[in-house]
């Protein structure tokens, strides 16, 4: 091989290496180690619906029946100055339609329950403390609230406390 040839071969083999060549890139001179794949981690839900849904999946006798909008929102809160960006109604198969429930609207709390999302968590716990402080007046209108970062979980008084607990684990797992 002429010197040219040869000076034109090391150039090459020098440039690869400097440019960081994958069977050239380690210390050893092997191809380096394949990186693990990136865990599918599902998305932290943002809105009411996805967190109805994912805990759907958690209590399965949740069903979602309703997601407000800012022209049927019953409270006029949806999208307003210090109100939820987004709510949702559910009911919950363990409660009969009987007595106080049969009586209550479609979309009442009392029927299982609703999701209200918040800006941040303080205006979720002040929700949370303003709607439990009717229930202390007035015990027909209890319920169970739970609190996780921005989300208020509201569940019916109409479920025992073992019952109303499921909803708070699952919460917790959707966002601890």
């Amino acid at each position: 091989m002429n010197r040219i040839a040869a000076g034109l071969l090391a150039a090459t083999l020098l440039t690869a290496t400097a440019c960081g060549s994958p069977a050239t890139n380690s210390p050893t001179g092997t191809a380096d180690a394949p990186v693990a794949p990136v865990e599918n981690k599902p998305a932290t839900p943002k809105t009411a619906e996805e967190v109805t849904n994912a805990l759907a999946q958690k209590v399965p006798s949740l069903k979602l029946t309703k997601v407000f909008t800012p022209e049927d929102d019953p409270n006029k809160l949806l999208g307003r100055p210090n109100g939820y960006t987004s709510k949702t109604a559910f009911t919950d198969t363990r409660i009969a339609e009987e007595g106080e429930v049969a009586i209550t609207k479609e979309n009442d709390t009392l029927r299982g329950g609703g999701v209200e999302v918040f800006a941040d968590a303080a205006a979720a716990k002040a929700r949370m403390d303003y709607i439990q402080s009717f229930g202390k007046q007035t015990p027909m209108l209890a319920e169970y609230d739970y609190v996780a970062g921005g989300v208020l979980v509201r569940v019916s008084k109409q479920l025992t406390p073992t019952q109303a607990k499921e909803y708070e684990t699952a919460l917790a797992g959707i966002f601890g």
